[in-house]
């Protein structure tokens, strides 16, 4: 059996655009993992604030989209808001607060940090 030929029976699709096609099924099986969204959150936001959480350092990619794919949708809309400043915050302080080298600047970010540390 030729390598195509596992690969069509893999499911895979053959062509130039595959990695594209590969990205967009692994944003939809993430969307599907979050579940029907409960909280009525668009897959398009959802997408965006995954977008957001990709950062210079590998450290943050990997706690804040682990964090997005299994917590996001079950945040309240005003810790939504403090999840987006802490996305405008420049990565090493961020990384600072995340690791608890820096302190939170009020109650609501402390308890978000400890969800995301708990993701």
């Amino acid at each position: 059996m030729s390598s195509e030929e596992r690969e069509l029976r893999s499911g895979e699709v053959l062509s130039p655009q595959s990695s594209v096609l590969r990205s967009k099924q692994q944003a939809q099986s993430a969307t599907m993992f979050l579940g029907e969204d409960p909280c009525g959150l668009s897959p398009e936001l959802l997408q965006r604030v995954r977008w957001r959480c990709r950062r210079g350092l590998l450290e943050l990619d990997i706690v804040l989209g682990r964090f997005v794919d299994t917590n996001y949708t079950r945040l309240s809309e005003k810790e939504r808001q403090i999840f987006e400043e802490f996305l405008d915050m420049p990565d090493n302080p961020l990384w600072d607060m995340i690791a608890g080298r820096q302190d939170a600047v009020s109650d609501e970010q402390a308890a978000l940090l400890e969800k995301i540390n708990a993701a």
